[in-house]
């Protein structure tokens, strides 16, 4: 049975470009064409990447055995990578997110409090998820919550930050780290 994993990326910088200018962002697009292609050789398959705007860090969610092979496929691009942390889909299923690749506009990082146990933090996150009708200018998409409860990611969509943070208000719910995305195809 196949294990979903969240890779953090830092991609390395791209070269100077040809016009002379310092070109100081990353080649993100060509990094997910690259992974898109390798990981298959890894039998790890590429389920989403949702890249910060600055585009500094791309958070990706693999498919894969197990960690090492997640890990090989991450170890074959120009960037940085944190090491593959299991983790569960919540308010979404799998098949629907590989199916239609629902684009989010903001990510939550959320780090969760010691003594919160996966079973805590599911009933939670049931009992809360209602109270998003309070804020109907934000839909929420979908969580990844790491299996060692370290922390999740919250993919929302959503008109500005300012909306982002009045949902997570009403699902009584911190943001530790909140990150516009962009669009970056492969």
């Amino acid at each position: 049975m196949s294990t979903l994993f969240l890779v953090e990326l830092t991609p390395s910088s791209a070269p100077a470009g040809s016009d002379g200018s310092a070109q100081t962002r990353p080649d993100v697009s060509g990094l997910l064409s690259r992974l898109s292609q390798e990981a298959p050789a890894h039998s790890v398959e590429l389920i989403e990447a949702q890249v910060t705007a600055d585009l500094a860090t791309v958070f990706v969610i693999l498919e894969a055995e197990d960690a090492a092979s997640a890990a090989a496929a991450a170890a074959t691009l120009p960037a940085t990578a944190s090491e593959p942390a299991q983790v569960r889909l919540v308010g979404a299923e799998l098949d629907q997110v590989k199916a239609s690749r629902p684009e989010a506009g903001y990510l939550v990082e959320w780090d969760i409090p010691a003594g919160i146990d996966m079973d805590t933090y599911l009933t939670r996150k049931a009992e809360k998820s209602p109270l998003y009708a309070q804020v109907p200018e934000v839909s929420f998409l979908r969580t990844y919550v790491r299996e060692d409860m370290e922390k999740c990611l919250c993919l929302y969509n959503a008109p500005d930050e300012d909306a982002v943070r009045r949902a997570r208000d009403a699902v009584s719910t911190p943001i530790d780290r909140l990150h516009a995305l962009e669009k970056v195809e492969p």
